[in-house]
């Protein structure tokens, strides 16, 4: 299909009909002027749809912003092996932040801690007068927690105020409510208050995905125990765990920048749960169950909102929140973490069968043809050529362009 196709089958599939327009428009120059200072541009990314997520009983198209080549088709293809076992069921533990008061300079820290929590009321009363509207919507200020740190320069007291943020992000509101305590605070315990800020390791906004792939659509049970395997180094090894989780990231980061959401704070949160044990790791797990087929799951921090940020800004972030057909933000986290499982296996399976190079070089062979300037259909012939052949370089495309041109 050419991208005007495609996004007809998409209106036409998701029920959107016209409404899914918006995801095909681009952000103009002038609201660009509003989201960031010192605009002078745009820098636009490819944003596409992976087909056959079954996620807890949903069909849903997913749209994913990334300029990396095989990310959505690999995505698809896992997704279209999960089906098999039911598509992927998520669950998740709800959208509470922390907000971190650092205290210094007390003589007694832990006598200080207690102090705090002597008061917990009164901040959380405080806090929650700052976003009255938030609260009417069933958030605000649900806990604080309070530890003290040893440092290089002393003992630290860190209040941790956690916070229900319903459909928000959260940074703002959090942030807006750690500030208001501060002076308070330091009236408590006698102590500096420096950072007031939001923690992105949102240990308290986890996401969760799980899914069965029946080992006669993977290949065989051999496939299983390879799959199984290479997970297992991920586990223990952190330059495996790296790259392995960066696999994870690939599907997630594309949907999270397609929706407008920030993409820093989920991989920093990811990545930081992902060393929460001491040994940085796997986000995801893989087992066999007794009938010999793969269970995979993950579990990861998803910080998302649908309001605030780009989401209701960006045109193309609207339209792909719409084609979602999120009710919550927390609809919208365990999304994202069957997408990133599905992303992961897909990988796996690739690894521990032909290899990776396979199926990600033959759909970069189009990028490598436009590298060497051939236009239109020059484009599709050299590609389709290089892939028959399995010899997919810049300087066979460039022989093949002479031969086009000649």
């Amino acid at each position: 299909m050419t991208p005007a196709e495609r996004l007809q089958a998409v209106a036409e599939a998701s029920g959107l009909g016209p409404e899914v327009d918006q995801i095909g428009q681009a952000l103009r120059l002038d609201q660009a002027d509003k989201m960031v200072e010192n605009v002078i541009g745009l820098f636009q990314v490819p944003l596409g749809i992976a087909t056959n997520f079954l996620i807890d009983g949903r069909d849903i198209l997913i749209p994913m912003a990334t300029e990396e080549p095989s990310v959505i088709a690999a995505a698809s293809n896992g997704a279209r092996m999960a089906r098999g076992g039911g598509g992927f069921v998520t669950s998740s533990t709800g959208p509470v932040m922390r907000a971190q008061i650092q205290v210094t300079g007390v003589f007694d820290p832990y006598g200080a801690k207690h102090l705090i929590l002597e008061h917990k009321d009164e901040l959380m009363k405080m806090a929650n007068d700052k976003d009255p509207l938030l609260v009417k919507y069933g958030g605000g200020a649900v806990g604080l927690e309070v530890q003290v740190i040893d440092s290089r320069v002393g003992p630290m007291v860190v209040a941790h105020l956690l916070v229900d943020c319903r459909d928000a992000m959260g940074a703002n509101a959090v942030n807006t409510m750690a500030e208001a305590l501060a002076p308070t605070v330091e009236r408590i315990t006698g102590g500096r208050v420096y950072l007031r800020i939001i923690s992105n390791l949102a240990d308290r906004r986890l996401a969760r995905a799980r899914a069965v792939f029946p080992k006669e659509d993977l290949g065989g049970e051999e496939v299983v125990d390879g799959i199984i395997q290479a997970a297992a180094l991920a586990e223990v090894d952190p330059y495996r765990a790296a790259t392995h989780n960066k696999g994870i990231m690939n599907g997630i980061t594309a949907l999270v920048l397609a929706t407008g959401n920030d993409t820093r704070a989920v991989e920093a949160g990811a990545h930081a749960y992902a060393a929460r044990a001491g040994l940085y790791s796997s986000l995801t797990r893989y087992e066999k169950n007794s009938n010999g087929d793969l269970v995979g799951t993950i579990e990861l921090p998803v910080a998302v909102g649908l309001v605030g940020g780009a989401t209701r800004v960006h045109p193309v972030a609207i339209g792909a929140v719409k084609l979602l057909g999120l009710k919550s933000a927390d609809d919208l986290s365990r999304i994202v973490a069957a997408v990133g499982l599905s992303q992961n296996f897909a990988a796996l399976r690739a690894l521990s069968t032909e290899g990776i190079q396979r199926g990600h070089m033959t759909l970069h062979a189009k990028n490598i043809a436009a590298q060497v300037g051939a236009k239109g259909e020059q484009i599709d012939i050299i590609a389709a050529k290089m892939a028959a052949e399995k010899k997919i370089t810049m300087d066979r495309a460039a022989e093949l362009l002479r031969e086009l041109e000649a």
